[in-house]
C-alpha cells in the first residue's frame, strides 16, 4: 500500500513449507497418488538425488534431458547419456537405481569440493547438503545475523538462531534467555494475583509435601 497505512502479515509455519512441496496436492488431485517417504530422492524425476562423496553429501539434480546428457559425460558414462531409452525422463525414471548407482559411483571417490566444480564447469545444478558444523562455519548466515551468540542464564555462551523475519523499520531482538525450570514462577504467579507471602507459603507447602 502506498497510503503509509500498515497491514496484518498472517502466516502459519506450515504455509511456508507447504509451497515448497510442489506437485503433491496437484498429483493427489488429479491422480489419487500419495506420496510416500522416498529419502533424499525426487519421485518421478530422475536422476535427482543426495549423493555421498568422500567428505559429505552433494544434491545433483540431472533430471533435464541435456543436463542428463552432460551429467554423465562428466562422471565418465557418456553411454548412459546416449542410450535412447533414456534421453527422456520416462526411460531415466525406469532406470533410476541403476543411474543413482554410477553417480555415486563417481562422487564417493571425490570431495565435495571436487564434485561441485566438475558440476558448476558442466552447468549441472548441484549442491552442498550442510551439517551443522557447515552452517556456524558459513559467513553468510554471520553476514545476515542469522547465527548470534547468547549468554544463558547460568553463565554460559551458546550460538544460537538468528531472528526471521528481518525488519527494517523494526528488527526483532531476543529480550531474555531462555529460563531454566521454575526461573519465572513467582513474576508468573505475581501477575496471577498471588502476594509474596502467598507464594512463599505455598512454596513451604511443595516442600513439606
Amino acid at each position: 500500500m502506498n497510503d503509509g497505512r500498515g497491514q496484518v502479515v498472517d502466516v502459519a509455519l506450515y504455509e511456508a513449507v507447504f509451497n515448497c512441496m510442489e506437485s503433491l496436492i496437484p498429483e493427489y488431485s488429479a491422480f489419487g497418488a500419495v506420496r510416500e517417504a522416498s529419502g533424499s530422492a525426487l519421485p518421478g524425476i530422475a536422476p535427482t538425488n543426495a549423493y555421498r562423496c568422500r567428505d559429505g553429501y552433494v544434491l545433483i539434480a540431472g533430471n533435464g534431458d541435456s543436463i542428463f546428457r552432460r551429467l554423465m559425460g562428466v562422471i565418465g558414462r557418456p553411454d548412459l547419456g546416449a542410450a535412447p531409452d533414456l534421453a527422456s525422463n520416462s526411460g531415466r525414471v525406469a532406470r533410476v537405481a541403476e543411474l543413482d548407482t554410477a553417480i555415486e559411483g563417481w562422487t564417493t571417490t571425490r570431495s565435495i569440493s571436487e564434485v561441485l566444480a566438475a558440476m558448476e564447469e558442466a552447468h549441472v545444478p548441484a549442491g552442498r547438503i550442510y551439517t551443522a558444523k557447515d552452517i556456524a562455519e558459513d559467513r553468510h548466515y554471520r553476514a545476515r545475523d542469522m547465527i548470534f551468540r547468547q549468554q544463558t542464564r547460568d553463565g554460559h555462551s551458546v550460538d544460537v538462531p538468528g531472528i526471521v523475519p528481518k525488519l527494517s523499520a523494526t528488527p526483532g531482538m531476543v529480550r531474555s534467555p531462555a529460563p531454566n525450570l521454575g526461573d519465572d514462577t513467582d513474576a508468573v504467579l505475581g501477575e496471577l494475583g498471588f502476594s509474596a507471602a502467598d507464594i512463599a507459603a505455598l512454596r513451604n507447602k511443595l516442600a513439606i509435601g
